[in-house]
Protein backbone atom coordinates (compact mmCIF):
# COMPACT_ATOMS: atom_id res chain seq x y z
CA UNK A 1 0.00 0.00 0.00
CA UNK A 2 1.37 3.70 -0.87
CA UNK A 3 2.21 5.72 2.14
CA UNK A 4 2.06 8.89 -0.09
CA UNK A 5 -0.10 11.39 1.70
CA UNK A 6 0.67 9.38 5.10
CA UNK A 7 2.47 10.04 7.96
CA UNK A 8 3.16 6.41 9.45
CA UNK A 9 3.31 6.00 13.26
CA UNK A 10 6.52 4.52 14.58
CA UNK A 11 5.55 1.74 17.37
CA UNK A 12 5.34 3.41 20.53
CA UNK A 13 6.29 -0.16 22.30
CA UNK A 14 8.01 -3.27 21.64
CA UNK A 15 6.54 -6.04 19.72
CA UNK A 16 4.87 -8.54 21.10
CA UNK A 17 6.31 -12.13 22.11
CA UNK A 18 4.59 -15.13 22.14
CA UNK A 19 4.27 -17.83 25.16
CA UNK A 20 2.60 -20.86 26.25
CA UNK A 21 1.14 -20.44 29.12
CA UNK A 22 -1.81 -22.33 31.28
CA UNK A 23 -5.22 -20.59 29.82
CA UNK A 24 -6.20 -21.04 33.93
CA UNK A 25 -3.58 -19.07 35.28
CA UNK A 26 -4.59 -15.83 32.85
CA UNK A 27 -6.95 -12.73 34.08
CA UNK A 28 -10.13 -11.10 32.77
CA UNK A 29 -10.56 -7.18 33.99
CA UNK A 30 -13.51 -6.35 34.17
CA UNK A 31 -13.21 -2.72 34.45
CA UNK A 32 -13.07 -2.61 30.61
CA UNK A 33 -14.07 -6.12 29.61
CA UNK A 34 -18.09 -7.14 29.63
CA UNK A 35 -18.97 -10.03 32.03
CA UNK A 36 -19.43 -13.02 30.17
CA UNK A 37 -23.61 -13.42 29.47
CA UNK A 38 -25.69 -16.70 28.83
CA UNK A 39 -25.12 -15.62 24.92
CA UNK A 40 -20.99 -15.74 25.88
CA UNK A 41 -21.37 -18.97 27.90
CA UNK A 42 -23.37 -20.28 25.08
CA UNK A 43 -20.63 -19.81 22.70
CA UNK A 44 -17.43 -20.74 25.06
CA UNK A 45 -19.86 -24.19 25.33
CA UNK A 46 -19.64 -24.86 21.63
CA UNK A 47 -15.57 -23.63 21.42
CA UNK A 48 -15.09 -26.73 23.77
CA UNK A 49 -16.93 -29.18 21.88
CA UNK A 50 -15.73 -28.18 18.48
CA UNK A 51 -12.14 -26.92 20.05
CA UNK A 52 -9.53 -27.36 16.75
CA UNK A 53 -6.55 -25.82 16.62
CA UNK A 54 -6.92 -24.70 13.04
CA UNK A 55 -9.96 -22.43 14.47
CA UNK A 56 -7.64 -21.53 17.54
CA UNK A 57 -7.11 -17.45 17.84
CA UNK A 58 -4.17 -16.98 20.65
CA UNK A 59 -5.84 -14.43 22.95
CA UNK A 60 -4.03 -10.93 23.32
CA UNK A 61 -2.32 -10.63 26.55
CA UNK A 62 -0.28 -8.27 28.67
CA UNK A 63 1.58 -8.49 32.05
CA UNK A 64 0.40 -6.41 34.99
CA UNK A 65 0.45 -6.52 38.71
CA UNK A 66 -2.50 -7.73 40.94
CA UNK A 67 -2.17 -8.01 45.26
CA UNK A 68 1.73 -7.86 45.28
CA UNK A 69 2.66 -10.57 42.17
CA UNK A 70 2.25 -10.40 38.32
CA UNK A 71 -0.37 -11.59 36.06
CA UNK A 72 -1.37 -12.09 32.65
CA UNK A 73 -4.50 -10.32 31.53
CA UNK A 74 -6.24 -10.95 28.62
CA UNK A 75 -7.17 -8.15 26.52
CA UNK A 76 -8.62 -10.16 23.60
CA UNK A 77 -9.73 -13.49 23.74
CA UNK A 78 -11.74 -14.18 27.02
CA UNK A 79 -14.03 -16.89 25.05
CA UNK A 80 -11.37 -18.17 23.78
CA UNK A 81 -9.25 -18.42 27.19
CA UNK A 82 -12.33 -19.51 28.87
CA UNK A 83 -13.13 -22.90 26.52
CA UNK A 84 -9.45 -23.91 27.13
CA UNK A 85 -8.94 -23.57 30.38
CA UNK A 86 -12.28 -25.46 30.49
CA UNK A 87 -11.28 -28.35 28.12
CA UNK A 88 -9.59 -31.20 30.08
CA UNK A 89 -7.65 -31.97 26.79
CA UNK A 90 -6.46 -28.57 26.16
CA UNK A 91 -3.09 -28.30 28.48
CA UNK A 92 -0.93 -24.94 27.14
CA UNK A 93 -2.22 -22.53 24.67
CA UNK A 94 0.03 -20.01 22.47
CA UNK A 95 -0.97 -16.22 23.29
CA UNK A 96 0.20 -13.02 22.18
CA UNK A 97 1.65 -10.97 24.84
CA UNK A 98 1.77 -7.13 24.11
CA UNK A 99 3.28 -4.16 26.58
CA UNK A 100 0.66 -2.40 28.23
CA UNK A 101 1.42 -1.59 31.66
CA UNK A 102 -1.52 0.07 33.30
CA UNK A 103 -5.16 -0.49 33.48
CA UNK A 104 -5.62 2.51 30.78
CA UNK A 105 -2.87 1.27 28.55
CA UNK A 106 -4.74 -2.12 28.84
CA UNK A 107 -8.07 -0.69 27.82
CA UNK A 108 -6.93 1.26 24.59
CA UNK A 109 -5.46 -2.18 23.83
CA UNK A 110 -9.54 -4.14 24.01
CA UNK A 111 -10.71 -0.64 22.07
CA UNK A 112 -8.08 -1.30 19.28
CA UNK A 113 -8.49 -4.74 19.38
CA UNK A 114 -11.69 -4.59 18.85
CA UNK A 115 -11.86 -2.02 16.36
CA UNK A 116 -9.06 -1.50 14.01
CA UNK A 117 -9.72 -5.03 12.10
CA UNK A 118 -12.12 -5.64 9.36
CA UNK A 119 -15.30 -7.84 11.00
CA UNK A 120 -15.69 -11.14 8.62
CA UNK A 121 -19.68 -10.62 6.66
CA UNK A 122 -22.25 -13.07 6.62
CA UNK A 123 -21.42 -13.48 3.00
CA UNK A 124 -17.95 -14.00 3.35
CA UNK A 125 -18.74 -16.87 5.92
CA UNK A 126 -21.27 -18.40 3.59
CA UNK A 127 -19.10 -18.26 0.41
CA UNK A 128 -16.10 -19.37 2.51
CA UNK A 129 -18.68 -22.32 4.58
CA UNK A 130 -19.85 -23.77 0.75
CA UNK A 131 -15.97 -24.21 0.18
CA UNK A 132 -15.79 -26.03 3.33
CA UNK A 133 -18.50 -28.11 1.89
CA UNK A 134 -21.22 -27.87 5.14
CA UNK A 135 -23.81 -29.41 4.48
CA UNK A 136 -26.60 -26.25 5.03
CA UNK A 137 -24.60 -24.26 2.78
CA UNK A 138 -23.93 -26.08 0.16
CA UNK A 139 -28.37 -26.39 0.04
CA UNK A 140 -28.67 -23.22 -0.26
CA UNK A 141 -26.10 -21.81 -2.59
CA UNK A 142 -27.58 -24.96 -4.86
CA UNK A 143 -31.05 -23.38 -3.76
CA UNK A 144 -30.24 -20.09 -4.78
CA UNK A 145 -28.63 -21.41 -8.24
CA UNK A 146 -31.24 -23.39 -9.40
CA UNK A 147 -33.25 -20.85 -8.97
CA UNK A 148 -31.29 -17.82 -10.92
CA UNK A 149 -30.37 -15.95 -7.83
CA UNK A 150 -26.42 -14.50 -7.33
CA UNK A 151 -25.38 -14.54 -3.83
CA UNK A 152 -22.79 -11.55 -3.82
CA UNK A 153 -19.21 -12.13 -2.21
CA UNK A 154 -19.09 -8.51 -1.19
CA UNK A 155 -20.88 -5.21 -1.76
CA UNK A 156 -20.60 -3.99 -5.08
CA UNK A 157 -17.81 -1.07 -5.15
CA UNK A 158 -20.24 0.75 -7.85
CA UNK A 159 -23.13 0.30 -5.31
CA UNK A 160 -24.55 -0.91 -8.76
CA UNK A 161 -26.46 -4.43 -8.75
CA UNK A 162 -27.30 -6.69 -11.66
CA UNK A 163 -30.40 -8.46 -11.68
CA UNK A 164 -30.88 -11.78 -9.49
CA UNK A 165 -27.72 -10.20 -7.20
CA UNK A 166 -28.71 -10.56 -3.41
CA UNK A 167 -27.01 -9.86 -0.11
CA UNK A 168 -29.70 -11.20 1.85
CA UNK A 169 -27.86 -14.47 2.64
CA UNK A 170 -29.47 -14.85 6.56
CA UNK A 171 -33.10 -14.29 5.04
CA UNK A 172 -31.95 -16.97 2.42
CA UNK A 173 -31.11 -19.13 5.07
CA UNK A 174 -33.91 -19.29 7.05
CA UNK A 175 -36.18 -19.39 3.99
CA UNK A 176 -34.61 -23.01 2.84
CA UNK A 177 -34.73 -23.32 6.80
CA UNK A 178 -38.74 -23.18 6.67
CA UNK A 179 -39.37 -23.92 3.33
CA UNK A 180 -36.78 -26.87 2.57
CA UNK A 181 -34.83 -26.35 -0.52
CA UNK A 182 -37.43 -26.83 -3.30
CA UNK A 183 -39.76 -24.86 -1.36
CA UNK A 184 -37.48 -22.17 -0.80
CA UNK A 185 -36.23 -22.05 -4.93
CA UNK A 186 -39.87 -21.79 -6.20
CA UNK A 187 -40.24 -18.32 -4.08
CA UNK A 188 -36.51 -17.45 -5.05
CA UNK A 189 -37.11 -18.14 -8.81
CA UNK A 190 -40.57 -16.00 -8.53
CA UNK A 191 -38.31 -13.05 -7.19
CA UNK A 192 -35.43 -13.54 -9.93
CA UNK A 193 -37.95 -13.69 -12.95
CA UNK A 194 -39.10 -10.63 -11.44
CA UNK A 195 -35.71 -8.76 -12.24
CA UNK A 196 -35.14 -7.14 -8.88
CA UNK A 197 -31.78 -5.67 -8.05
CA UNK A 198 -30.93 -6.44 -5.60
CA UNK A 199 -33.41 -9.26 -4.01
CA UNK A 200 -33.72 -8.30 -0.70
CA UNK A 201 -34.69 -9.50 3.04
CA UNK A 202 -38.02 -7.78 2.52
CA UNK A 203 -38.80 -9.01 -1.26
CA UNK A 204 -38.05 -12.44 0.22
CA UNK A 205 -40.43 -12.45 3.42
CA UNK A 206 -43.23 -10.54 1.08
CA UNK A 207 -43.21 -13.73 -1.68
CA UNK A 208 -42.87 -16.27 1.08
CA UNK A 209 -46.43 -14.79 2.49
CA UNK A 210 -48.34 -14.45 -0.51
CA UNK A 211 -46.77 -17.69 -1.80
CA UNK A 212 -47.20 -19.94 0.92
CA UNK A 213 -51.00 -18.47 2.35
CA UNK A 214 -53.49 -21.43 0.88
CA UNK A 215 -56.05 -18.43 -0.29
CA UNK A 216 -53.63 -16.25 -2.36
CA UNK A 217 -51.21 -19.29 -3.71
CA UNK A 218 -54.06 -21.05 -5.25
CA UNK A 219 -55.28 -18.18 -7.45
CA UNK A 220 -51.54 -17.09 -8.53
CA UNK A 221 -49.75 -17.50 -11.56
CA UNK A 222 -46.65 -17.73 -10.80
CA UNK A 223 -45.34 -15.66 -14.24
CA UNK A 224 -48.02 -12.86 -13.45
CA UNK A 225 -46.61 -12.51 -9.77
CA UNK A 226 -43.01 -11.93 -10.91
CA UNK A 227 -43.85 -9.60 -13.65
CA UNK A 228 -46.12 -7.57 -11.31
CA UNK A 229 -42.99 -7.38 -8.91
CA UNK A 230 -40.56 -6.39 -11.23
CA UNK A 231 -43.36 -3.91 -12.89
CA UNK A 232 -44.15 -1.95 -9.63
CA UNK A 233 -40.82 -2.52 -7.94
CA UNK A 234 -39.99 0.70 -5.65
CA UNK A 235 -43.58 1.58 -5.70
CA UNK A 236 -44.47 -0.99 -4.13
CA UNK A 237 -42.11 -0.74 -1.37
CA UNK A 238 -42.92 3.00 -1.00
CA UNK A 239 -46.82 2.37 -0.84
CA UNK A 240 -45.96 -0.49 1.76
CA UNK A 241 -44.06 1.95 3.99
CA UNK A 242 -47.19 3.86 4.36
CA UNK A 243 -49.51 1.03 4.42
CA UNK A 244 -47.46 -0.68 6.97
CA UNK A 245 -47.35 2.34 8.89
CA UNK A 246 -51.38 3.51 8.38
CA UNK A 247 -52.36 -0.23 9.62
CA UNK A 248 -49.51 -0.85 11.69
CA UNK A 249 -48.50 -4.24 10.33
CA UNK A 250 -45.52 -5.84 9.35
CA UNK A 251 -44.01 -3.82 5.83
CA UNK A 252 -43.11 -7.29 4.21
CA UNK A 253 -46.76 -8.00 4.73
CA UNK A 254 -48.05 -4.62 3.54
CA UNK A 255 -45.72 -5.86 0.06
CA UNK A 256 -46.83 -8.81 -0.46
CA UNK A 257 -50.77 -7.37 -0.02
CA UNK A 258 -49.69 -4.64 -3.37
CA UNK A 259 -48.12 -7.39 -5.26
CA UNK A 260 -51.00 -9.73 -4.98
CA UNK A 261 -53.52 -6.93 -5.07
CA UNK A 262 -52.37 -6.00 -8.90
CA UNK A 263 -51.28 -9.47 -9.90
CA UNK A 264 -53.74 -11.28 -12.83
CA UNK A 265 -54.94 -14.00 -10.96
CA UNK A 266 -55.50 -17.26 -12.64
CA UNK A 267 -59.07 -17.40 -14.69
CA UNK A 268 -61.50 -19.31 -12.62
CA UNK A 269 -62.68 -22.54 -15.06
CA UNK A 270 -66.09 -23.87 -14.14
CA UNK A 271 -66.92 -27.21 -13.93
CA UNK A 272 -70.16 -28.01 -15.30
CA UNK A 273 -72.21 -30.84 -13.43
CA UNK A 274 -74.67 -32.61 -15.65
Amino acid sequence: VSVAGLTPRQPGTGEPICERVDPATLFVDHEYQRTVGEKGRRQIRQIIEKFCWTKFKPPICAYAEHEGRTILKVLDGQHTAIAAASNPHVGLIPVMIVEAADTSAQAAAFVGQNTQRLGVTNLQLHHSAVLAGHPESVDVQRTCDRAGVRVLRNLPGSGRYQPGDTIAIAAIKALVSRREPLGARVILEVLAKAHLAPITALHIKAAEYVMTDSEMSIKLDPDEFSKTIGDLYLSAEDEAKLVAKTLRTSEWKALGSIWYRKTKKKRQVMRLVA
